[in-house]
């Protein structure tokens, strides 16, 4: 294969990974606001009495909810979103990973291009 061919389809690969990056940055980045939005939530909860009403708001009602039930749901909320969190952190790993793979193929194959040329 022609390597500039080779150099624009690596460079092409590498902005993909890149795009990806970004919005799964960006992905992390809103899980980490929902994530303190829960916390703040649960805190609510914990400075509460044990008799006290919970109620959630559903369109334009608010309905009565069971305390149990409404922690039991925040509890899972941010269970949820720490073990999203963490996939995500694993999937940006392995995409930093293989940017990095790609930019050395690039170099190497640049490298190479240019050693031509200074031999001549």
């Amino acid at each position: 294969m022609d390597p500039q061919k080779q150099v624009q389809a690596l460079s092409d690969e590498y902005q993909g990974l890149q795009t990806e990056y970004s919005s799964l940055v960006s992905a992390r980045q809103k899980l980490e606001s929902q994530q303190q939005e829960n916390k703040s939530v649960q805190k609510e909860f914990d400075s509460l009495a044990d008799d006290a009403s919970i109620y959630k708001l559903v369109g334009p009602v608010l309905l009565k909810q069971d305390t149990t039930e409404a922690k039991s749901t925040v509890d899972g909320r941010l269970e949820y979103i720490e073990k999203e969190i963490k996939r995500i952190e694993g999937s940006l790993k392995e995409i930093q990973e293989k940017s990095e793979g790609k930019k050395m193929e690039i170099m190497q194959i640049q490298s190479q291009m240019q050693q031509p040329a200074v031999q001549a």
